[in-house]
């Protein structure tokens, strides 16, 4: 059961709460003493002294936890080290067994960024245990934030965004055997059915019908068909003319195809490379879960990619939806010929944005490690510029990458148009340059989230597993272009 977020004006006197202090307190504050005994004051004040910056008291009838805010060089890395704090104060609520928190924030920005924290933190996958005695289930079940500088809105809407990224995560996590391209459409009609957004499944007939050739052509080798999907958040009152269209990888598990993965560290991961459709449709559930006055639509062109029958093979010529044709050097190369016939189908909404996601290139990951994500694009550098600032806020940082008129040199073909695979060097560019091809006729940006979309280990309050990464900073994003 996720985590629920609610607000309060105050709070009971015998209550699980947390407080947070301004950076630099060396004594309570009379409104964070909570009528605490002399002795356990000048416990928290030597603390304090010690500079410690996460501080519990027992009180037998409940708990009282003291967080001292930090002072960074901009306030993003603020918020940030308080994301953080949240994430250390959950060992401690769990080790407690605590319900029901309350947070009480006496630095007017603080109480949203430790909320945001704590409940990415407490997110856990549900999975598939059969046994009472092996499942974990999560103790902490309420964040109740109080404050002056906060209002029942903003915990609304933080809210609405972690349902998104819970939606994204259980979705990165669920196996291929409860999540082919069929079954990861159907969960999008049931987001749409909860959030409020209209949701359209193309089937294998209809994808044929438009000749979607990439999307055909890496489904060969498969035994289940694909899917198209189609997601629609059209509000009352929506403030922007042209749509903007977010577009995701859904490759519900890739074997690399007849380009085979090695299996170790590699193949037993890709149950995750569909990522990207995760985050299309966990930004849609955001925005409509929060009523932001923008229209927006979200594709999906969703397959797996298997070696079985007449499997696409290297040195293949395929035709895509634009008509462009493509010769196929490696079929592990599958996300940006899938991701090319939804761009190119993007034309037809006439968009004043399009934006794509996709785990696309170990490249990506061995430029910036897992840190980050890796984007480019044709947008303005306005666009690129608020972007970039959107991810800062959120800690989904972007570094970008140039499309150099010279890298279309990487993706030449002898026999095509272009080919799917670049040289060694620039291999996510190259793959971007591969995508740029599709998206003639309106400003376009790429995020490559093969680093940061799924952990292997746990990292702070992403977690391990799937991390939901860039629904947060996209919704920050689309919400300050309203």
């Amino acid at each position: 059961m996720p985590l629920a977020l609610s607000y309060a004006t105050d709070f009971p006197a015998i209550a699980d709460a947390v407080f947070i202090l301004p950076a630099g307190t060396q004594e309570l504050p009379v409104n964070a003493a909570a009528d605490l005994p002399e002795a356990a004051r000048r416990h928290v004040a030597t603390r304090l002294a010690a500079d410690d910056k996460l501080i519990s008291i027992n009180q037998y009838t409940h708990h009282l936890y003291y967080i001292v805010a930090e002072e960074k060089k901009t306030p993003a890395l603020s918020a940030e080290a308080l994301r953080k704090a949240g994430h250390q104060l959950h060992a401690h609520l769990k080790a407690d067994k605590i319900v029901e928190l309350y947070i009480c924030d006496l630095t007017h920005t603080g109480a949203l960024p430790l909320a945001e924290g704590l409940a990415l933190t407490a997110y856990q996958f549900e999975g598939y245990k059969t046994d009472e005695k092996s499942k974990k289930l999560a103790t902490l079940q309420q964040l109740t934030l109080v404050g002056p500088g906060l209002t029942a809105e903003q915990v609304q809407e933080l809210d609405g965004v972690l349902q998104g990224v819970y939606l994204a995560r259980d979705l990165v996590n669920m196996p291929y055997s409860h999540l082919n391209a069929t079954q990861l459409a159907q969960q999008f009609e049931q987001a749409g059915e909860q959030a409020g957004f209209h949701v359209e499944v193309l089937d294998l007939v209809r994808i044929e019908a438009l000749r979607m050739g990439g999307l055909l052509a890496v489904n060969q080798g498969s035994p289940e068909p694909p899917t198209f999907t189609i997601m629609e958040y059209k509000p009352d009152g929506a403030t922007n003319a042209k749509p903007i269209v977010l577009v995701g990888k859904g490759v519900v598990y890739d074997t690399g195809g007849l380009s085979l993965k090695p299996t170790p560290n590699s193949m037993d991961l890709m149950k995750c490379d569909m990522a990207g459709a995760a985050v299309v449709v966990g930004v849609l559930t955001a925005l409509a879960s929060n009523k932001v006055p923008l229209h927006v639509i979200g594709l999906v062109p969703a397959t797996d990619n298997r070696p079985g029958g007449p499997a696409l093979a290297p040195g293949d010529v395929i035709t895509m939806y634009s008509g462009l044709t493509v010769e196929v050097m490696n079929t592990d190369a599958e996300g940006r010929l899938i991701l090319a016939d939804a761009l190119a189908f993007a034309k037809k909404y006439e968009p004043q944005l399009v934006l794509d996601y996709a785990t696309l290139t170990g490249s990506a990951v061995r430029a910036i490690g897992t840190e980050g994500t890796v984007y480019m694009g044709t947008a303005d550098e306005d666009t690129m510029l608020a972007l970039k600032k959107a991810g800062d806020a959120t800690h989904e940082r972007l570094v970008e990458f140039p499309l150099w008129d010279e890298y279309a040199d990487h993706i030449k073909s002898p026999i095509a148009d272009i080919s799917n695979l670049g040289k060694a060097e620039a291999g996510a560019i190259s793959a971007g340059k591969f995508l740029e091809r599709f998206t003639e006729g309106y400003p376009w940006v790429h995020f490559d989230i093969a680093g940061p979309a799924f952990l292997t280990a746990p990292d702070s309050y992403r977690g391990k597993g799937g991390t939901g990464t860039a629904i947060r900073s996209t919704y920050a994003f689309l919400k300050g272009l309203k």
